[in-house]
């Protein structure tokens, strides 16, 4: 592909939506890279584009910056399972608040969508003689996303599903990835709650020297917790909702982050998503926890995140509108042209992209 054509596939300024470009064949990260914080980082200003390792990370931020990280742990949230005599993987997506799962259900094997025909009441069997019963599509007007609880007989199994996947699970992949690997991959140097169907992968490239790079250079770290669900969605469709939570003393940070006139950068959209959902109408941030369905983009702009750190996204995916959300059409454009042109790579175990708009 030209130059030009990456360009005017991908840029807002020729009239093409950022959601329309091409990702080449070979630009998938297929594996986890050797080095955690060897990764390619695009750094994206106003003032033009720079090319680093990860390892620069903190060369690119100031004194009295502020990076907000999500210290939520992965799950090895997908389990084998029977379907009327035919093989599927199970999905579990997000834990609900009376204990049943959204979840979703692929056939076996390198899948790319799920499995059709789902009814309310169907039941999959798993390991151990448990079966996952199927109660009804979550969120209604689709059919990919069940909610569903994990039964053994009569009762709901000792331990819940989090004891269950922690014997029986792996990590979610998909087809790009031709192997598995352990869950320890799939981990951040934050995470420490577990809860996330798919790795933060935003703050995967960091290591516990990047972090007190940070700290000597005067720049503070916040924590808040989301739990992300799984990305599977359709080119277009909305993310779902997805469990947060911004600690008090997080919000006091960004707070006094933003009277002072730093930057408050978020590792990564889940990130930008739980602050943006804590945000009031002038950008003050409070301390909030639950559910959020926040979707941010053209009809809701960021108020608090002006930085933000970010993997590179699929063509339709919904992160695409955040991330335009926080830096503008035109500067993310650019950036994904200049990506595409320098053959960086995508997915959980790609490159990283910096924005400082």
């Amino acid at each position: 592909m030209k130059e030009a054509d990456v360009k005017g596939r991908v840029a807002s300024g020729a009239g093409v939506t950022i959601l329309d470009f091409v990702l080449p064949a070979g630009l998938e990260a297929s594996e986890p890279p050797p080095v955690r914080d060897g990764v390619r980082l695009l750094v994206a200003t106003a003032t033009g584009m720079r090319h680093a390792r990860f390892g620069q990370f903190g060369e690119f931020l100031a004194e009295g910056d502020l990076v907000v990280v999500n210290a939520s742990a992965t799950l090895a949230a997908a389990v084998d399972g029977d379907r009327a005599g035919a093989p599927v993987e199970v999905h579990f997506s997000a834990e609900l608040d009376d204990g049943a799962w959204v979840v979703e259900v692929r056939p076996a094997g390198t899948s790319t969508g799920p499995v059709s025909g789902l009814r309310a009441g169907e039941v999959i069997g798993l390991a151990d003689g448990v079966g996952l019963v199927l109660d009804g599509p979550r969120p209604a007007g689709q059919d990919r996303l069940w909610r569903a609880e994990l039964r053994a007989g009569q009762s709901r199994i000792e331990g819940g599903a989090a004891a269950f996947l922690a014997r029986h699970g792996r990590p979610i992949r998909y087809a790009y990835v031709p192997r598995q690997w352990p869950l320890a991959e799939y981990q951040t140097v934050f995470g420490r709650e577990p809860g996330s169907a798919e790795m933060p992968s935003a703050g995967r490239p960091f290591t516990a020297e990047i972090v007190t790079d940070l700290v000597t250079r005067g720049v503070a770290l916040a924590p808040i917790v989301l739990h992300t669900g799984v990305s599977s969605q359709e080119p277009g469709e909305p993310p779902q909702p997805e469990r947060f939570r911004v600690p008090e003393s997080t919000a006091r940070l960004v707070n006094a982050t933003r009277a002072a006139g730093g930057r408050v950068v978020a590792v990564g959209t889940t990130v930008t998503r739980a602050l943006e959902s804590a945000a009031g109408p002038d950008g003050t941030v409070r301390a909030r926890s639950g559910w959020t369905d926040l979707v941010l983009g053209p009809e809701r702009r960021a108020r608090v995140v002006n930085g933000l750190v970010t993997g590179w996204h699929a063509p339709g995916a919904s992160h695409l509108a955040l991330l335009t959300a926080v830096a503008g059409p035109e500067l993310v454009g650019r950036a994904y042209a200049e990506a595409l042109r320098l053959g960086y790579r995508w997915h959980e175990f790609g490159d990283s992209c910096l924005l400082l708009p």
